[in-house]
């Protein structure tokens, strides 16, 4: 049975969303347990509005909240009990497999690497966000870690990616793209320059190149590389774009009776696709190379995306994707020194 703690007091939607997440995959799945890590009283008040396997979620107390507006580090090393640092802790000693949490992003990648660390050999750990494209899905990273990073993190993001896409996802080979503004390899800005015949020189990755914003959606890239910044703007515009879509298109719908007419024909077709594109139906964005599995949903996850997270987490650890990262950079390691 896999442990997972869950951070029942981070996001816009705690606790009584969380809590629903909770619920949901505990009912879902029998070998699932959920550590619900927070303030018990209201955790306990959540709980007894619904019906679910009482022995599949453990109530862990922890009396702090670390919120959004707090300094990331800082509120790591003060808030001793928050219910972030707590449940952080629960994966350090072993005694959960993974940690989901909607809170503070700072405090979440501060927190993953101060206390529970850093794989031997990774540079900085990526948050790896799936996003749905025309053709299924692509992982995109780094959308929120290393607004900074060195070019030979990017090929660690680029490699630790591929790992994730084959062993999760289920795609032999994966394809691995890099963000830029244009195909030709000479584009894009120092970082790219540098990157890409890094990239184009690994030989445990399938880089097919440049993968410039507008084919991103599009698909045909199974794992997007680029530094923190362009990742989230990416991340953030597809989002936007999305509801601003499902809104033209509700608000056309409803213009006049003709349109509401043919809304009824249609209606069955436009909600499966839109299902399609839902980014939450996929879960979380995990911490790629951390000793212990960490993922960060977003801030305003509600049921769906906690419940998805925490069924993530299990594939995870049972497809033992640490230790493929650990055994992929020995084998770099020791191919580099021969």
């Amino acid at each position: 049975m896999i442990k997972v703690a869950l951070d029942a007091m981070g996001g816009d939607n705690a606790p009584a969303e969380i809590i629903e997440g909770a619920v949901a995959a505990v009912r879902e799945r029998k070998d699932i347990l959920v550590m619900v890590v927070g303030r018990e009283k209201e955790i306990n008040a959540e709980l007894k509005k619904h019906t679910y396997p009482k022995e599949q979620i453990q109530v862990v107390p922890a009396s702090e909240v670390i919120a959004t507006s707090e300094h990331p580090v800082k509120a790591i090393r003060e808030k001793k009990d928050s219910s972030m640092v707590v449940g952080l802790k629960l994966v350090k000693t072993g005694e959960a497999d993974a940690f989901v949490s909607a809170g503070n992003s700072g405090a979440i990648l501060a927190g993953g690497q101060i206390i529970i660390g850093r794989i031997k050999g990774v540079e900085r750990p990526p948050f790896g966000a799936l996003i749905p494209t025309e053709q299924g899905i692509s992982l995109l990273l780094d959308c929120g870690a290393s607004v900074d990073p060195r070019p030979s993190m990017l090929v660690q993001f680029a490699q630790m990616g591929s790992i994730y896409m084959e062993h999760v996802i289920g795609i032999e080979k994966p394809s691995v793209g890099i963000v830029n503004i244009g195909a030709e390899e000479e584009k894009g800005n120092a970082l790219v320059q540098e990157t890409f015949p890094l990239l184009k020189a690994c030989r445990n990755i399938h880089f097919v190149g440049s993968v410039e914003a507008r084919d991103i959606p599009k698909g045909g890239t199974d794992v997007v590389v680029c530094d923190a910044f362009t990742g989230n703007v990416v991340l953030k515009m597809y989002e936007g774009t999305a509801a601003m879509l499902y809104g033209v298109m509700k608000k056309g719908l409803m213009s006049s009776l003709r349109s509401k007419l043919g809304a009824l024909l249609i209606l069955p077709a436009l909600k499966k696709t839109l299902k399609d594109f839902d980014a939450s139906r996929y879960g979380g964005a995990p911490m790629l190379g951390l000793k212990g599995l960490v993922v960060k949903t977003h801030g305003s996850a509600k049921r769906t995306e906690i419940h998805n997270s925490i069924l993530q987490c299990q594939t995870f650890k049972e497809q033992k994707i640490n230790e493929k990262i650990k055994e992929c950079l020995e084998a770099e390691e020791q191919e580099n020194q021969e």
